[in-house]
């Protein structure tokens, strides 16, 4: 990927980081029943879900971020015990 890919995904993953801390702050203040993200009708019912995708969106960005960076992702490496 190059960087004006990874910059513009992290630009729409910030933007849906905002929206989301914005409902959740909202919907744990008690002062409205229900909120709107885009086309996506949101209830207190909602906040488990909204607390997932929040710690799930901010990753992404940490991720993207990283790759801004240069820092690449970690390689997953299996070890194998022998009991020779």
């Amino acid at each position: 990927m190059d960087k004006a890919t990874v910059q513009k995904r992290l630009t729409y993953w910030r933007e849906q980081l905002g929206k989301l801390m914005d409902a959740y702050a909202t919907l744990i203040s008690g002062g409205v029943k229900s909120y709107q993200i885009d086309d996506r009708q949101l209830t207190r019912f909602d906040i488990p879900f909204l607390r997932k995708a929040i710690d799930e969106a901010e990753e992404k960005v940490d991720q993207l971020e990283a790759l801004l960076e240069g820092i690449k992702p970690r390689k997953a490496f299996g070890i194998l015990p022998r009991d020779w």
